[in-house]
């Protein structure tokens, strides 16, 4: 490899990581050797790149700028190559990371056709539902449900997806079906910080107007499988999404209520760490799910 070309690599998966040591651990260098690139690349441009403690590093506004400008070459580079290939060539390896229940029941059964096509191309996938450092974690592409943070990480939506809500038999049977959104203040909710972004308060649309109900409950619970799993133990009533529910609603295990009101859907995002332009697989990846999961765009 050039030794330009090196440098980059090193430097740009050290500065992701925030260490030297997991940056060469996944580089497949030594420490020293690690350490001895980024000196020779700070000495040869003639600038601090990083600021260098006993425990901490950063980056110096140079390396910042360095930084942004690495990526791109990188992935200009990625790009020239593939493009030399063609798109039905694409190689590598793509690290995704998903939400757990959207990825166990939207993007992971949308997988294989994807890599039937590009056999070249293996997928490593991070499941968790805590926003995580995708930088530091070096991951290619993450899907996100909901709002969107502002940062300088590109994105692109990739499905809206609908919402309602459900409880199981056992608790209507004990506390009876609402009928009316009002009559949700007298239920227990299961509380859950995407379902209800506005603490607890839930609006409701139908026939063009919106009803604002406040919701109370005993539980809250920051992960989907939870969330499910609460429900079907008769803890209270749930907002879900349609993808998440859909084997428990088909079995019975949950009921929809309210059914002729509606509730804003939940966007899913691709969201880019590198920047508003992905590599080529990245891409390819992001349009296939767009095709896959996007149906109700």
């Amino acid at each position: 490899m050039n030794d330009r070309w090196l440098e980059i690599e090193v430097f740009t998966r050290v500065a992701e990581a925030g260490s030297f040591s997991r940056a060469a651990q996944e580089l497949g260098l030594s420490q020293p050797s690690t350490s001895r690139i980024i000196t020779g690349l700070e000495k040869r441009l003639g600038v601090k790149l990083l600021l260098r403690t006993t425990r901490n590093m950063a980056l110096t506004e140079a390396g910042a700028v360095f930084l942004e400008k690495a990526r791109q070459a990188a992935a200009d580079l990625e790009e020239a190559e593939d493009a030399a290939r063609g798109v039905d060539s694409l190689r590598g390896t793509v690290r995704l990371a998903v939400p757990v229940m959207y990825g166990t029941r939207a993007i992971i059964p949308a997988l294989p056709a994807f890599l039937e096509r590009y056999p070249d191309l293996r997928v490593e996938i991070t499941m968790r539902d805590e926003r995580q450092n995708l930088v530091a974690a070096g991951i290619d592409v993450a899907i996100r449900m909901g709002d969107l943070e502002d940062s300088t990480f590109g994105a692109r939506q990739i499905a809206s997806v609908p919402r309602m809500l459900v409880a199981s038999p056992a608790y209507l049977a004990r506390k009876g079906v609402p009928r009316e959104p009002e009559e949700l203040a007298f239920h227990d909710a299961i509380l859950h910080e995407l379902s209800f972004p506005e603490k607890s308060t839930l609006k409701l649309f139908k026939a063009g107007a919106d009803q604002v109900v406040t919701l109370h409950g005993q539980i809250k619970i920051d992960a989907a499988p939870g969330i499910l799993a609460a429900a079907m133990a008769g803890l209270g009533i749930a907002n879900v999404t349609t993808v998440m529910s859909a084997q428990e609603r088909s079995d019975g295990s949950l009921v929809q209520l309210l059914p002729d009101y509606e509730l804003e859907p939940l966007k899913a995002y691709a969201v880019f760490p590198a920047g508003p332009r992905p590599s080529a697989k990245v891409r390819a990846l992001v349009t296939h799910l767009i095709a896959a999961c996007g149906k109700s765009l």
